[in-house]
């Protein structure tokens, strides 16, 4: 497989020998930095951030039959085209919304079942704020009513926004106000009541349900073979509960071999193949941490089960063990029965500490981020504010781990396991980064679903505890944006490689809005067996049935398709930045004069033009070889060779 260093070789094969290995290179030595800077197009905004007047969200674009319209009563003011069973909950005249860019706006607020939708007419043209409740952190009554009669309330995004309202105290002190309504749908699951997903019934033209099929993956990757083998130990869950069903393991451990492996690993989570080099046979398996305790427990099922790990793979005599966790945090799991493998007893293999840090101290950058970023940026300490929150460090270290896993087994030609404590977080980023870098596929927009559906949904992310779909307890220690950071990671693959990747800026903003938005069942409940118990493919709608719809949409112009590239990205902080697109992108005076993603589809327009012309072109040509020759056959005629030539 080539490797991709820049912007640049993706455009023309490289040779095939081998780069020094990631580990005995400088982050800031390596020419390969420099040429990745030179091409990096301007950022793309979503399409509903780019309106200077509205803010409005994606699902708006989603293809319904048109309805008929709607207004307010006695307003004469079009109401937002409501989605399939979203019904209208309350609607309150002469709310103030406090703007932070614009100022206080006067208008009308409509909750439904789905969204809150503010509109403000004295303005030319209209001021739209469209707000799925799933966003909503929580909401807060600001003080007491004012000397107006003014009652306000503060609306905490977990979108990076935090909103201000204000309305006239309700004369009818038995009714509610419409936030208190707001509440009511904004927690579904805290009220009893259930989550719109479950009510949305749009039909698309493909069921995005069936994008990932596990056994059609592992065959891609030519699973089963000589050394790997398909097992359904864990059919009914009854092993691993957050583990899929379908699982690849080492040909000649049985499975009852494999419940041992499970007692002796956090949750059950065995050791399993994640991706396979097609050609040396290297591997990145992934697990939860061992239990060995303050004691040093062994298991020799599981020294066996690794030892098989390595010897699947005979172009190399070595097995590299990446745990993510600085190594003072493992070790202090040892007193909670955790721990990590010790290297005396686990023969050929090496601990590799990655210094990744847990879900809370990603949780409270994001918190200092967020402090930083919105409303107001404190233009004379930027740099100093953005580095005092370490976003871009914990970036910068997510994206290191994923690089040497990468290159141990590209370069390397040797096989990884990889943990964390319970394999659910850390792992997953650092499994799916590397297979990125590593593997073309995952690079398309269908590839990049699958990798999701893998490596995210079946492999048990926490999607609900990590969010809090629907769910008031906005304290809960659980909350993190770990999967927030993975997106961001693959934002800066795509800024080093820009012809590397299927897909576009918006594609990304879309998966993270819909990741809150509650509005597809994608993102719902905490692993594979609890979507099959709650029925979410039976009963909600995909967001790949959504994006597969309208593929046009989320499409890279520039997309070189180089599949047998490998990506080797710069990780120093000098090559990271901080994604405006996405976490500044309420800011007006942050967002382009021209909408990259209308650009993109232009160019997608003139590219598909042009590709027909050469076609046509190309006929032409052999059409007019084949005349000349019938003409000519008594004299030696020149063939034309075709010219294979693609837009």
């Amino acid at each position: 497989m080539e490797k991709s260093g820049s912007v640049d070789s993706l455009g023309s094969k490289r040779s095939s020998s081998r780069q020094p290995s990631v580990d005995s290179l400088s982050s800031t030595s390596t020419s390969r930095s420099d040429r990745s800077a030179q091409a990096r197009p301007p950022f793309a905004m979503s399409s509903e951030s780019v309106a200077t007047s509205a803010e409005l969200s994606p699902e708006f674009r989603v293809k319904s039959k048109p309805a008929a319209k709607q207004v307010f009563r006695d307003s004469g003011k079009e109401e937002p085209q409501l989605l399939p069973n979203e019904t209208v909950q309350d609607m309150a005249k002469d709310v103030t919304y406090f703007c932070p860019f614009i100022g206080a706006l006067r208008g009308t607020v409509l909750v439904t079942n789905y969204r809150l939708f503010f509109r403000c007419v004295d303005r030319e043209p209209a001021f739209v704020l469209d707000l799925p409740l799933g966003v909503v952190s929580r909401v807060e009554k600001i003080g007491s009513a004012s000397n107006r009669g003014d009652v306000s309330y503060g609306l905490v995004c977990k979108d990076m926004r935090n909103l201000r309202f204000a309305h006239k105290q309700m004369e009818d002190t038995l009714r509610k106000s419409i936030f208190e309504v707001l509440v009511k749908f904004a927690f579904p699951v805290s009220n009893g009541l259930q989550i719109y997903a479950f009510e949305y019934g749009q039909v698309f033209p493909e069921n995005g349900w069936k994008v990932y099929d596990a056994l059609s993956e592992y065959k891609r990757q030519g699973i089963p073979n000589e050394s790997w083998r398909i097992t359904k130990v864990n059919d009914h869950y009854e092993v691993c509960d957050s583990y899929p069903s379908t699982l690849a393991v080492p040909v000649n451990i049985p499975d009852e071999e494999l419940k041992r492996v499970a007692a002796f690993r956090a949750k059950g989570r065995i050791p399993v193949l994640s991706w396979i080099h097609p050609e040396s046979q290297a591997t990145v398996t992934r697990c939860s941490q061992p239990m060995v305790g303050v004691n040093g427990k062994r298991n020799k099922e599981d020294e066996k089960y690794l030892q098989a790990i390595m010897d699947a793979n005979a172009q190399s005599h070595k097995l590299f063990i990446f745990d993510a966790r600085p190594s003072v945090n493992a070790a202090a799991n040892k007193m909670k029965g955790g721990g990590y493998e010790s290297e005396d007893a686990y023969q050929n293999a090496e601990l590799v500490f990655l210094d990744i840090h847990n879900i809370h101290v990603m949780r409270e950058s994001l918190r200092k981020l967020k402090d930083v970023v919105y409303p107001n940026i404190e233009d004379s300490h930027w740099l100093s504010n953005l580095e005092s929150t370490h976003w871009l460090e914990h970036i910068k270290l997510i994206l290191a781990g994923a690089l040497r896993i990468a290159d141990k087994v590209e370069s390397g030609k040797t096989s990884v396991v990889v943990h964390c404590s319970d394999g659910w977080d850390r792992t997953g980023q650092l499994t799916s980064l590397a297979m990125l870098m590593l593997d073309g596929y995952y690079r398309t927009i269908r590839g990049f679903e699958v990798l999701l559906e893998k490596e995210w949904l079946s492999f048990g992310h926490r999607f609900q505890l990590r969010l809090g779909h629907g769910d008031k307890n906005h304290t809960d220690a659980d909350r993190s944006p770990v999967f927030i950071q993975f997106i961001d990671c693959v934002w800066q693959l795509t800024r080093q490689f820009p012809a590397a990747f299927e897909f576009n800026e918006y594609f990304l903003v879309t998966i993270l809005d819909h990741l809150y938005s509650c509005l597809f069942g994608t993102f719902l409940c905490n692993s594979e067996q609890q979507r099959l118990k709650e029925e979410i493919p039976k009963r909600t709608v995909s967001l790949w049935s959504y994006v597969n719809s309208q593929l046009e949409e989320f499409t890279n112009p520039m997309y070189v398709n180089y599949s047998n590239h490998v990506l080797f990205p710069v990780v120093s902080l000098r090559h990271l930045e901080l994604w405006v697109g996405y976490y500044i992108r309420w800011n007006p005076r942050m967002r382009p004069q021209e909408p990259v993603h209308q650009r993109h589809k232009e160019l997608l327009a003139k590219r598909a033009e042009l590709q027909k012309r050469v076609d046509e072109l190309q006929r032409e040509v052999t059409n007019r070889s084949a005349s000349s020759s019938s003409e000519r056959t008594g004299s030696p005629t020149r063939s034309i060779t075709p010219v294979q030539t693609f837009v």
